[in-house]
Parts: structure tokens; sequence; C-alpha cells
């Protein structure tokens, strides 16, 4: 044990195996590399302040936040351990020197990347409303919490742990824990499928299969319709990811098409104008309406049936429907000018002797 600390007296005094000359130049190398750490950081830090008065972007600031993040606890740490590295110590110590310094810079690279990843999320965020902020904060403790596993796991591999059974143990542990909460993790990632895709968003009007209704809350697990009746539909997030939709409040235009029937004993004449008869009463009321086509479509057992197809640049539901009731008023009105007959169910009965 005395030989661990002073050496016989030809080499003088020692400790831990070094002369007291070897610490004054590790105590050197300390201050030289502390004083030319604060200096880079003084010097990058001035560089940048002024470029970013120059420049519109924030992506600089974020540069600037990230050099601050680093503190002189970092640089003292990073100087002893440089400081260190001249000079001879036992294998453990050196162990333990090295592991502080793999701790250190671990948690300053994370600290960096937080920052980034919170610039990243932040930028988002201006461009989405309200729900999807929620999930990107969300995301942002999810990936957060991501980037410490690595670290930890990077730490771990580099002090000599077996990285690859613990992951495996994890990964047994974590298929069990995926099993029991499964139907939840399931509708928790279909939330995030739907604040990234956005098929919908609040204040949209759907339908999904049966149900349909004004989008009022995407949540975590479910997502809530208020339906025309007024009850509220609540409905799972994975099903509406693997459901079909339909958007209305994404219709630019609602495509309308309706038919009506006149009567058989209509003269050929009168029948023949009632193509120009639908396109006029269409030129009046444009441009709330503009019509496709007009054509007599078939001979039913009661009528003479006409399709009509027009578009309303609305998706409005009561915008539609009061063009389609002036429209409605409209053909009475011309049809009874023309001495035009609606047909309606009828059966004539033939008698013969």
């Amino acid at each position: 044990m005395e030989d661990l600390f002073f050496d016989n007296a030809y080499e003088g005094y020692l400790f831990l195996g070094n002369s007291v000359e070897a610490y004054i130049l590790a105590l050197g190398i300390f201050i030289a590399l502390f004083v030319v750490f604060r200096l880079l950081q003084w010097g990058i830090l001035k560089r940048l302040e002024s470029a970013v008065k120059r420049t519109k972007t924030d992506i600089d600031d974020t540069f600037v936040e990230v050099v601050k993040s680093l503190k002189p606890a970092f640089y003292y740490i990073l100087a002893v351990y440089f400081a260190l590295r001249s000079l001879v110590f036992p294998e453990l110590l050196e162990s333990i020197i090295d592991a502080v310094i793999i701790v250190v810079l671990a948690y300053q690279a994370v600290t960096a990347l937080h920052i980034l990843l919170d610039y990243t999320l932040k930028r988002r965020a201006e461009k989405e409303g309200g729900e999807t902020k929620k999930a990107l904060r969300s995301l942002g403790v999810f990936l957060k919490w991501g980037l410490w596993a690595v670290a930890i796991l990077t730490v771990l591999s580099n002090l000599g742990v077996n990285v690859t059974s613990l992951v495996a143990g994890l990964g047994i542990g974590g298929i069990a824990i995926a099993l029991a909460v499964q139907n939840i993790l399931s509708d928790l990632f279909s939330s995030f499928a739907i604040y990234f895709d956005k098929p919908f968003e609040v204040g949209d009007f759907i339908i999904v299969g049966e149900h349909s209704g004004t989008v009022e809350k995407i949540g975590i697990k479910t997502t809530r319709l208020r339906a025309l009746q007024g009850e509220e539909i609540v409905i799972s997030n994975k099903e509406l990811t693997s459901a079909r939709i339909q958007n209305l409040k994404k219709m630019k235009e609602r495509r309308v098409t309706f038919t009506f029937g006149v009567v058989y004993g209509t003269s050929l004449k009168a029948f023949r104008k009632i193509p120009e008869f639908v396109r006029e009463i269409f030129a009046g009321l444009a441009p709330s309406a503009r019509i496709d086509r007009v054509h007599f479509k078939k001979l039913s057992e009661s009528s003479l049936d006409f399709e009509v197809v027009y578009y309303v640049p609305t998706r409005e539901y009561l915008e539609y429907m009061n063009l389609q009731e002036k429209l409605n008023l409209k053909l009475i009105e011309r049809f009874r000018e023309e001495k035009i007959e609606f047909a309606y169910p009828t059966q004539t009965l033939h008698l013969t002797r």
C-alpha cells in the first residue's frame, strides 16, 4: 500500500503514481483549456448574436440557445478530464473518470437535441390548430423520453454493460405491457395519425358508416361527434382510421341530381321544350347554381322521366336546400304556364266488350 503513494527516495515524492511536477502540469492544462473553452464559447456567441440581428429567420436563435446551454460546469469537467489524461492512475480510477465524462457528454447532447426538437415542434405548431398543438406536445414528450433512453443505453454500452441482453429483457417486458394495453396504444397512435394526416378537423361535418355529425373533439382515445338530432356520438380513433370517412366540409361544390316526370298525355311540342324551360330557370338562378345537363331519361309506368344534374358552389346544406326549393317552385310555375302536368302514380284501366 505504501508503494501506491510514495516511491523510493531516488525518484522523489509520488501521489497515486504521479509526481508533484506532473500534477502542476495537469493544473496548468486545466486552466489553459478552461480559458480556451470559455473564449471559444464567447467568440461563437458574439458571431451568432451579430448574425441573428442581420437575419429574419429564427433558426440562428436556436443555435445561440444550444451554445448557451453549455454551462461553466461543463467546461470545468471537460478541462479536468483532459488535464487528468496527462496523469497515470489505477485502472479503477480511470474507469470512473471515463464514466463521468461519458455521462456529462451524453447529458449535454440530449439537452442540445431537446432545444432543437422544441424549435421544430414549435414551428410546426404555429401552422396548426389547437388540437394538433396538443398532439405535438404529447409527441414531444415521447420523443424526449426516447432521447433519454437512447442516451442511457449509449452510456451503459460505453461502460461495458451488455446492452443487448438488457434490451432483450426490456423487449420481453415491453411486449407483455404492449399486449396488456394493446387497444389503448392502438387508439393513441390512431389519434396521432388523425392529428397529422388531418382527414378531418374540429368543426368538420363527417359521415362514418351509418353515423354523421360535426366533430367537436379529437381525444387521445376517442373522437366525439354532434349529430344533427343533437345527441353525441363517441367513436374510437382506431375505428376512424380504418373506416371510410366522408368529409363534407372539404367539399368545394355540391353535385345534385334530381328527377321529375310528366304525364304521357303531354303534347310532343311542349315535351320537346321542357329541357329549354329548365335551362332558362337555371339561367335565372345563376351564379347560385350551374347546370350540367338535362335529359329525357326513361319511360316509366306512369310518367315520362327527366333527369337534371347541376352544381351548387357551396358546402352548406341549408343553402343547397333553399336553392332546390326555389328551383321546384319555378318549375311548378313554368309548367302551369305551359299547361304541362307533373306525373303521379296512376293506372289506366281499358275495358273491352
